[in-house]
């Protein structure tokens, strides 16, 4: 069974900084892409960052320049550091992972539980 848990939420002033990680665990094959999405309330889930096993990243342009994601392959670990922090930033973060399980023989997209992160004074 694999799972996605997630780590490092809090609350933060504004321009503060946190890093949230996560890790898949379980029986695994191979781990495509690993990522951070976040849900506002009342507003869409909304892609973050991601980051292939190649290393290749992406990030909403509301990020560039303030959050870092990277990732250990060796641990099947996914980290996301986000330095100036903003209010807008408040949202729940979810861990997001395309993999194989050595149960099947084709990906499967897995979302962690969530993590709570708190900009505010």
């Amino acid at each position: 069974q694999v799972q996605l848990v997630e780590s490092g939420g809090g609350l933060v002033q504004p321009g503060g900084s946190l890093r949230l990680s996560c890790a898949a665990s379980g029986s695994i094959y191979n781990i495509y892409t690993m990522g951070w999405y976040r849900q506002a309330p009342g507003k869409q889930r909304e892609l973050v960052a991601r980051i292939t096993s190649s290393g290749t990243t992406n990030y909403a342009d509301s990020v560039k320049g303030r959050f870092t994601i990277s990732r250990d392959n060796t641990q099947n670990t996914v980290y996301l550091q986000m330095n100036s922090l903003k209010p807008e930033d408040t949202a729940v973060y979810y861990c997001n992972s395309l993999l194989v399980p050595r149960s099947t023989d084709y990906a499967v997209d897995y979302w962690g539980q969530g993590t709570q992160v708190t900009v505010s004074s």
